[in-house]
């Protein structure tokens, strides 16, 4: 018993790596992921629960990262029992997210002398989640939107001259952050997308660290950035610190 919970503890960090790599290759880095789409509605959240409480954790790299995959506004997830109780119900053919609860229980064990001793023994736990746009019956507080921004994120204007002066080629549009090698330029969403200004800094230094690899300005190699998870992984640590 004990050693299959260990070896579903180690599927589940297996899952939770692919995914995180997967996103990787594909230019998304969730936990730096401060700007939203549709940000015209509100703000970039914290995934929350049916309740209102927020994740926490590797549930929010989670479900950020699959909230971005699939295009979802709303940051509210919850368990398709839960959307029963609530008297709504997932759409057919939907496919939900993993999430993960990790807690300890207790359990009497013998101590060789007759006697007995409590220990702890921790466990992890893969569960599917939705989000409210895959459930239909929900409660209109479910789908209240957020009340319009209406002040525009103010520019931090000695920020935006430093990067007009590297030179690079920084292009807007989208929902992604990126560095292209190929057309050698850095693809941001737009400024308004961002929940302020010093998370659209963060987040084009963030690429332009990248965008300093190739080989005519410090010659970092990125050949094998998209193929081999170790050269993937030092690149974004460098770009990280």
């Amino acid at each position: 018993m004990r050693k299959k919970t260990e070896a579903q503890r180690v599927d589940i960090y297996t899952r939770i790596t692919d995914r995180i790599v997967e996103d990787l290759s594909k230019g998304v880095r969730p936990w730096v992921q401060p700007w939203c789409a549709s940000n015209m509605e509100g703000r970039i959240t914290r995934p929350l629960r049916h309740n209102g409480l927020p994740y926490s954790g590797m549930n929010v790299l989670l479900l950020w990262s699959e909230g971005i995959a699939r295009g979802f506004s709303s940051p509210m997830w919850m368990t398709f029992k839960q959307a029963l109780e609530l008297g709504a119900a997932v759409r057919k053919g939907e496919s939900g997210a993993t999430v993960v609860f990790a807690s300890r229980f207790s359990k009497s064990e013998s101590d060789g002398h007759g006697g007995e001793i409590e220990r702890e023994i921790p466990f992890l736990k893969a569960y599917t989640v939705f989000n409210v746009a895959q459930i239909d019956g929900l409660p209109d507080r479910y789908h209240h939107a957020a009340a319009p921004i209406t002040d525009p994120v103010e520019r931090i204007e000695h920020a935006d001259r430093f990067f007009r002066n590297t030179g690079a080629h920084i292009r807007h549009g989208g929902d992604r952050a990126f560095f292209s090698p190929a057309s050698d330029h850095i693809q941001m969403p737009v400024v308004e997308s961002f929940k302020d200004a010093a998370s659209y800094v963060a987040t084009v230094s963030h690429e332009a660290t990248h965008w300093t690899a190739p080989a005519h300005r410090v010659g970092r190699d990125l050949s094998r950035y998209s193929k081999d998870r170790s050269e993937r992984a030092r690149e974004e640590l460098i770009a990280l610190s």
